[in-house]
């Protein structure tokens, strides 16, 4: 999904809870990574590695200059031979430090995730969940944003709105009031080269 079709999506969505909602989940992951500095790893499960997201979040850091979005992917089942930014596995989250954030993006929450993942906030990690919103997960999580099943909206596209939410927050605000700078800055995302694909 384009900046454009993000854009219609948000007008469609004009009036409902999920652009707040989107907005501050976006701004809690913007803000913790920034503010620690240490590193975004993205954890999914085992049937869904948010792949997506990750490459969505990177092109966010390019655009937005704010580097720390980009995430390192974390897999349960890397293989041998996978590029080296698909080849982290399950260890990095036991290697997880105080000033790095953790984003789980869990449909479902299995057993060794969640044990995984109450290990890196031991350590003091800052955890931030996109989900289901149920479960051990949710009351794990400094910062939850629950997709429930049935909600008007799927995970995937909730994943689009937060990525893109995080990346335009980040514009600094001396440029942020006027119509004209921000119609230039979209009119420089639009056109600009796309960054590295995955």
């Amino acid at each position: 999904m384009d900046a454009v079709r993000v854009a219609l999506l948000r007008e469609v969505l004009a009036g409902t809870e999920w652009l707040g909602a989107t907005r501050r989940f976006a701004g809690a992951l913007r803000g913790s990574v920034v503010t620690h500095g240490g590193g975004l790893l993205l954890v999914g499960t085992p049937a869904y590695e948010p792949w997506h997201l990750a490459a969505h979040l990177v092109d966010e850091a390019a655009w937005s200059g704010t580097p720390e979005l980009a995430p390192t992917l974390v897999r349960h089942e890397p293989r041998p031979g996978d590029p080296a930014h698909l080849s982290v596995g399950l260890g990095r989250l036991e290697a997880a430090r105080r000033d790095e954030t953790l984003l789980v993006v869990a449909p479902e929450e299995p057993a060794p995730l969640l044990e995984r993942v109450h290990e890196a906030r031991r350590a003091g990690a800052t955890v931030l969940a996109l989900g289901c919103g149920e479960g051990e997960l949710g009351a794990m999580a400094h910062e939850t944003l629950a997709v429930p099943r049935g909600a008007e909206l799927d995970l995937d596209t909730v994943q689009h709105l937060v990525s893109a939410a995080a990346g335009e927050n980040a514009v600094p605000a001396r440029r942020g009031g006027r119509l004209r700078d921000r119609l230039s800055r979209l009119t420089e995302q639009l056109t600009a080269p796309p960054p590295t694909r995955w």
